[in-house]
């Protein structure tokens, strides 16, 4: 076969291609995190998913948070974890974070976390399909913050991540 074909066939939609790896960068994004009483939560929408019935095959996220608040400390702590569902609440688990699993984020310096790495390496991950034949499901990336590092509602952050991304999709309704 010559070498057109092959070279077509490898960029076309996603539905067609064998394995899919796909990057979602977010650059400055901003997140909105309420903490006037206990730990802080907050959650944006990274991307969304391709439709159809994704078989998820692994994923590494790296994700540094900024924040110029005056209501946030300067060495603030917390976690994130990036899932099909936003965080509702002060925890986050199940769809909040089946993508990516809760990660720590490590103490900030002068109101900046470390670049932090998550990833799902725990197996629970892997052969999940994720039913999106009706095209709804996104990538939210949720964010904790510890409570005695945030002191308000409302409180502005912003986010710098890379999300890699695997997955198969096998068919659409």
């Amino acid at each position: 076969m010559g070498k057109g074909l092959p070279y077509s066939m490898s960029r076309g939609a996603a539905a067609t291609q064998e394995v899919v790896k796909q990057t979602i960068t977010v650059d400055d994004l901003g997140i909105t995190v309420d903490g006037a009483t206990g730990v802080g939560y907050g959650s944006v929408v990274m991307s969304d998913l391709p439709q159809g019935n994704l078989l998820l095959l692994g994923a590494v996220a790296y994700a540094q948070f900024t924040s110029a608040a005056a209501e946030v400390t300067a060495t603030f702590d917390g976690d994130y974890g990036i899932g099909t569902t936003a965080a509702g609440d002060a925890t986050i688990t199940g769809d909040d974070v089946n993508i990516i699993p809760s990660t720590a984020l490590g103490a900030a310096t002068s109101k900046v976390s470390p670049n932090v790495r998550g990833v799902q390496a725990d197996g629970a991950f892997t052969g999940v399909i994720l039913d999106n034949t009706d095209g709804s499901l996104e990538l939210n990336l949720n964010l904790l913050i510890d409570d005695a590092a945030i002191s308000a509602d409302g409180v502005a952050f912003t986010v710098d991540a890379n999300l890699y991304l695997a997955y198969i999709v096998l068919g659409d309704d």
